[in-house]
């Protein structure tokens, strides 16, 4: 029995299986054992909506939780219950420090700024608040240069603070042979020497599914949390969580030599017929997705059956090619964006991106749903 869209709203449905996010948070616990297991909450959730995966990952274990912005901290305090630990990945905002101790959030300071002004807010509140240490060991994004440890070393320990943590950040963890994998484990086992007894941090999802070692007593993962493939050229194990769905809006009849969309990119060899669909780049849907002449787009679903996206992306619609269906989906029934039989993955490639960048877009004009349901076992 088709599904009108008219149950929805008139517009495309985007569902969260909170199922999946605990399943996968649960899956990598095991594979971490004996490390703590994070949850990544930055980018609303990857673009699945931080509260709700904020307390599905609780309900699954997490106690340990990492967002990029003072204001991603706020919402997933005001998420999670008060037994959480919550990192800012951004560091310290200047002059937020008050904000962060009102919050109770973790900075992870990355600059001799940071760390000066943490120190102070810890000397007016006469109180060691926790915050981790960051260091660049070759991303060169945020972090403190390694030639600054002695000197961090020496304000912490003048004023006797013990950081929460210390951390770094892997730039090739999703490429397991990359040689920068091995010269930042090595710079990175170099700096926690010169922090002995405080708990250290550097796997992110990639690190933590490739290589034991990269471990230590806390993981960060992220994208595979959300079902995302973490590691390049291997099979992704975990459960996908999304489905995006959107409606069909009339079939259309297309003739051979007729082409289709803005800039005529795609002309048809063969009469036609296309499902013109409600979802557009206003909706997440990258105008790289495109089908032309000389490359193909990327593949929607219908009843299982992948259908290519023709001709170029607009705004507010796409046009699918059903003309090979056995049956024709008619104006109101959903067409999959996202889902069993297209992964985020599937449309990256196309694109010649990454599945975070599809997910994370998805802040479109459709209707959420969450719903926990056991995924099928992962792998």
């Amino acid at each position: 029995m088709p599904v009108s869209a008219i149950a929805s709203g008139y517009s495309g449905r985007l569902t969260v299986n909170t199922g999946a996010l605990k399943r996968n948070w649960q899956a990598l616990d095991k594979v971490s054992r004996g490390a703590l297991t994070g949850a990544v909450l930055k980018a609303d959730a990857y673009g699945t909506g931080l509260p709700a995966a904020a307390k599905a990952f609780y309900e699954a274990g997490a106690r340990f939780f990492f967002v990029a912005t003072p204001d991603e901290g706020i919402a997933a305090r005001a998420a999670l219950p008060q037994d959480t630990h919550i990192f800012v990945l951004n560091g310290l905002y200047p002059g937020a420090a008050p904000l962060y101790v009102g919050e109770r959030l973790m900075p992870c300071l990355a600059s001799m700024p940071m760390l000066e002004e943490w120190l102070e807010a810890c000397l007016e509140k006469n109180q060691a608040l926790p915050a981790a240490l960051h260091f660049d060991t070759g991303i060169n994004r945020l972090g403190f240069r390694l030639n600054e440890a002695p000197a961090v070393k020496r304000l912490v320990d003048g004023v006797g603070y013990q950081p929460q943590m210390i951390m770094s950040h892997l730039a090739c963890a999703d490429i397991p042979g990359h040689e920068k994998n091995r010269t930042q484990l090595a710079l990175f086992t170099a700096v926690m020497a010169q922090f002995p007894g405080v708990p250290a941090s550097l796997a992110n999802s990639a690190g933590l599914m490739t290589a034991r070692e990269n471990h230590f007593q806390m993981v960060r993962p992220g994208i595979a949390l959300y079902g995302g493939r973490a590691v390049a050229g291997r099979r992704n194990p975990m459960s996908p969580v999304v489905t995006l769905e959107a409606p069909v809006l009339m079939i259309k009849e297309v003739k051979t030599g007729e082409s289709v969309g803005y800039g005529a990119l795609q002309t048809m060899v063969r009469d036609t017929r296309l499902a013109i669909v409600a979802m557009g780049y206003a909706d997440g849907f990258s105008r790289a997705l495109s089908g032309a002449n000389n490359h193909r787009g990327t593949y929607v679903a219908f009843g299982g059956v992948p259908c290519p996206v023709i001709g170029r992306v607009s705004m507010d619609m796409i046009g699918v090619d059903v003309t090979d269906l056995p049956r024709l989906p008619g104006p109101g029934e959903m067409i999959e964006i996202l889902g069993a039989h297209i992964g985020i993955d599937d449309h990256a490639d196309v694109a010649k991106t990454i599945g975070y960048e599809i997910l994370t877009s998805l802040k479109g004009r459709y209707t959420r749903h969450y719903v926990d349901l056991n995924p099928p076992a992962a792998g």
